[in-house]
């Protein structure tokens, strides 16, 4: 079975998940071609005794179209982690979850999926554009910013901090980089 990248944003109200709530998540499947197989994307409630992070929200007050956006339509966490589970396993493939960063973006995703469903379809391991950058450029990793990567690598679409739109535009930077690999 062929792997997919399922590139995956998540908008939060904090810095860890417990304390603080995923507040929605977008995930946009390709091959490695660039192909974009399908999308999912919910907004959750807030999880039952979390808080938001004053930081996070003072950054939220800053964007409130993204946190329009990120507030509509707000679903049970479980029912759509449920949903989540469904989508990726029906994708025609292995997925692997591909994040920017991979480690903030992984970490919530994970957890609910745990909390919520038991099981994770990505196992316990994420791959991260950023360290795929720093390699191809040979640069260190702080260096390793999208101010500091070609132009070639990236595609017309938005960075609007709504989390599908990011996923889109991240799943596509991701391929670019993995075309340049020769993979």
């Amino acid at each position: 079975m062929d792997e997919l990248y399922v590139s995956t944003d998540v908008e939060v109200d904090g810095p860890i998940p417990g304390p603080h709530s995923m507040l929605s998540f977008g995930s946009a499947a390709f091959r490695a071609d660039k192909t974009l197989l399908g999308t999912f994307s919910a907004s959750l409630e807030p999880l039952p005794g979390a808080c938001a992070h004053p930081d996070t929200m003072a950054w939220w007050a800053r964007h409130p179209e993204a946190w329009e956006s990120c507030r509509r339509n707000t679903q049970d966490p479980a029912k759509a982690m449920a949903s989540y589970v469904v989508w990726l396993d029906s994708l025609p493939g292995k997925p692997v979850f591909v994040g920017y960063p991979a480690a903030f973006d992984f970490m919530f995703v994970y957890w609910y999926l745990m909390r919520f469903i038991g099981r994770s379809p990505f196992s316990f391991s994420a791959l991260d554009i950023k360290t795929m950058a720093m390699i191809v450029l040979k640069l260190e990793y702080r260096a390793s910013t999208k101010r500091n990567m070609p132009g070639r690598w990236f595609d017309e679409a938005p960075h609007t901090h709504v989390a599908l739109d990011d996923a889109i535009e991240q799943g596509k930077l991701f391929c670019s980089i993995l075309a340049e690999t020769g993979r």
